[in-house]
């Protein structure tokens, strides 16, 4: 690999020219108090145009992306995004607008919200929604504020407690904690879903809510969902369910049928929004009738010819995000909707599931398989089989970087040891299924054959193995030339 050269830098060569500034009447030197004058020379790089170009194309060409291959990340659904939808969120009447412009300017982006949040309770069979979070873990925390709120509204002061399983996400006890409950850890059957026994004795008149995952982070289906609900709402609890893997269920089945009575929606990750690298996100929650009055504020209401803010709501839990949500991830959204439409929706679900389950049955010779069923559109294999070679799970992820593959997500969920959650999504081919799956069996060979090259992988990328812990403690973003600053 092409060792990288950062010190371009030769003085006296510039990517720009100004035009000379002349000030009669007044001078910089007087304008900036003497405590914002710099001490000493700004270090920037002298480069011609050329050479910046250069250097940040080659940059972006040691960058992995949807475009060179699968994101197999389980959870994640990182799937390709249509260009449309980029498209569209670039149009200027998007794009440009102000958050401070009045309702008679925005009508267009008014609209486009309004629909939006009717398009998604439509897909979720619920009464009400909110567009304002950013992320799937603030709709989250959103949701758990309603609940809050609704206990407070009914004097139900004792209700301190969200029932969480031990198979969760991590932001689900994270914004448990931030509402200001106490979370109960439910233990996993070993058929990977719920344990009844143990939700039944836990869930008393404590009890605010459960958070659940369906379908759960191991990509099975809670086939107890009605007796799980039935659990809850007997206790007085309210059902939340986190709709990471919604992926799974549009057009299938909504989520107010399975007993819920919130859910947030990753519209970066089942509705179309590139989401690399922490962002953007958006996480819309929807919501039961019993939960409509908490709403955040400002409500997006039409009274038959014209889009209105709606901030009188005496019972709201008032704004959650600045203005009005992450607009552009909306538009992203709105066009992928449109574009599927109820037919195609499904279709999407129905692709996901057939390709999980097609990788999976390629794989699951070779790999160990907790569960042994089939899945949903993610599912759970681990490297246990190859730990008798000295090989982890670990070094099969970095291994599978050295055949041009991005690794499926590792070590999540916790309670399974060496843990693989592999998701192929809905927009992988079949031959591409088909590429993936040959490098993991091709690796499954080397494990047993030559441990020695999974244990020092990935070889040809353009940084080698990092020290994780190392990585994580001294984080290094900065490049100095001469020193090392972190």
């Amino acid at each position: 690999m092409e060792k990288l050269i950062f010190e371009k830098s030769v003085k006296g060569r510039k990517a720009y020219t100004l035009p000379k500034c002349n000030l009669d009447e007044f001078s910089y030197e007087k304008l900036l108090p003497e405590k914002f004058k710099r001490k000493v020379e700004l270090n920037l790089p002298e480069l011609s145009e050329n050479e910046v170009a250069r250097h940040f194309h080659h940059l972006s060409k040691m960058n992995y992306c949807i475009e060179d291959n699968v994101y197999p990340l389980g959870s994640c659904t990182m799937k390709y995004n249509p260009k449309v939808n980029d498209k569209v969120a670039s149009f200027d009447g998007f794009a440009n607008l102000h958050p401070h412009l009045n309702e008679d300017s925005i009508q267009g982006a008014l609209q486009l919200m309004y629909e939006l949040g009717e398009a998604l309770k439509k897909i979720t069979g619920f009464h009400g929604v909110t567009l304002q979070p950013a992320s799937g873990a603030q709709g989250e925390l959103t949701g758990l504020l309603l609940i809050r709120a609704y206990h407070l509204d009914r004097n139900d002061t004792n209700r301190t407690k969200i029932l969480i399983p031990d198979s969760a996400h991590g932001t689900n006890p994270a914004s448990a904690v931030i509402a200001g409950f106490q979370t109960v850890t439910i233990k996993t059957n070993s058929d990977g879903r719920v344990n009844l026994e143990e939700l039944k004795k836990l869930a008393d008149a404590t009890t605010a809510g459960f958070m659940l995952t369906n379908p759960n982070t191991v990509g099975l289906f809670e086939k107890d969902i009605l007796q799980i609900e039935k659990i809850i709402h007997d206790c007085g609890g309210l059902m939340y369910m986190d709709g990471a893997n919604l992926n799974a269920l549009l057009g299938i089945v909504k989520p107010i049928d399975m007993g819920f009575d919130c859910v947030h929606l990753n519209l970066h990750k089942t509705f179309s929004t590139p989401h690399g690298g922490g962002g953007p996100g958006s996480g819309p929650l929807c919501v039961s009738e019993k939960l409509v009055p908490y709403l955040p504020i400002p409500q997006i209401t039409f009274d038959g010819a014209k889009y209105h803010f709606e901030y009188n709501l005496e019972k709201s839990i008032g704004k959650i995000h600045t203005f009005f949500g992450n607009f552009l991830v909306l538009v992203r959204a709105y066009t992928y909707i449109l574009i599927n439409g109820t037919e195609g929706l499904k279709e999407v679900s129905r692709s996901a599931i057939i390709n999980a389950n097609y990788l999976y049955s390629k794989l699951k010779s070779k790999f160990h398989d907790p569960f042994n069923e089939h899945c949903m559109h993610e599912f759970l294999l681990t490297g246990e089989n190859q730990k008798q070679f000295g090989v982890t799970t670990k070094d099969i992820a970095k291994r599978i970087l050295d055949y041009g593959f991005y690794a499926p997500t590792i070590y999540f969920p916790l309670i399974i040891h060496e843990a693989m959650l592999i998701e192929p999504t809905d927009t992988e081919a079949k031959e591409r299924i088909d590429q993936f799956a040959e490098v993991m069996l091709k690796i499954a060979e080397e494990a047993e054959t030559n441990p020695e090259i999974l244990l020092t992988a990935p070889h040809n990328t353009p940084v080698r193995r990092v020290d994780d812990a190392r990585a994580a403690r001294y984080i290094n973003v900065n490049y100095f030339k001469g020193e090392t600053k972190g």
